[in-house]
């Protein structure tokens, strides 16, 4: 029975109140989509297993509220953190607009040891909205954002549709294990007979 690697990684979910990040998380781990919107208070996490190569990989996905008044409760949700996934709706441009504030905001709290390399990703969310039709964000001006933002990933996301959500968080795992570059948080040998663990190839980021 051969041993492999177990790592944990801590990914912090930030954006305006309303993108979609709770919807994300749930349609990711669990498969479900809700109509009903519920604002988070303070924090929660979800977390999920996936297999990448010879590790397995149990992503600690943390959603933090939105609402600017709960902004100073981040810190210590922030700090530890591994990637920062940054949430929009591209109905909605203020939500967009807001995503320097968020950026930088994390880098503030996190204080990650090296700035310009930590991994954060993008997603567009909600393009299943009136058939793309209503929204105000095109890919290209997103696109020139991460540019700006040294590269960063960017997906369009649907968390009704379940549209890009695994490919996304798949490519948000793989991303952060390269920037870890070995040096794992939390690593155990385990047995090779897993259950439930999610087995999933290549990632086109």
């Amino acid at each position: 029975m051969s041993i492999r690697r177990r790592t944990l990684l801590k990914v912090i979910v930030l954006g305006d109140s309303g993108v979609g990040k709770t919807s994300l998380m749930n349609q990711y781990v669990h498969k479900k989509f809700s109509q009903q919107y519920k604002a988070t208070i303070g924090a929660d996490f979800v977390t999920k297993e996936l297999q990448i190569d010879d590790r397995l990989v149990t992503l600690q996905v943390w959603d933090t509220a939105g609402q600017e008044r709960f902004q100073s409760l981040g810190v210590s949700f922030y700090r530890g953190a591994d990637c920062c996934v940054l949430v929009y709706d591209v109905n909605v441009m203020r939500s967009f607009d807001t995503l320097d504030n968020w950026h930088e905001e994390f880098l503030k709290q996190a204080n990650p040891a090296d700035p310009r390399k930590f991994p954060f990703i993008l997603l567009g969310n909600k393009i299943d909205i009136d058939g793309g039709n209503s929204r105000v964000v095109s890919e290209k001006k997103a696109k020139d954002w991460c540019a700006s933002k040294g590269n960063i990933p960017y997906f369009e996301t649907s968390a009704k549709e379940d549209y890009n959500v695994d490919d996304a968080f798949l490519c948000i795992a793989k991303t952060t294990l390269a920037n870890e570059n070995q040096h794992d948080i939390y690593f155990q040998g385990i047995p090779e007979a897993v259950s439930e663990t999610e087995h999933r190839g290549g990632c086109a980021c």
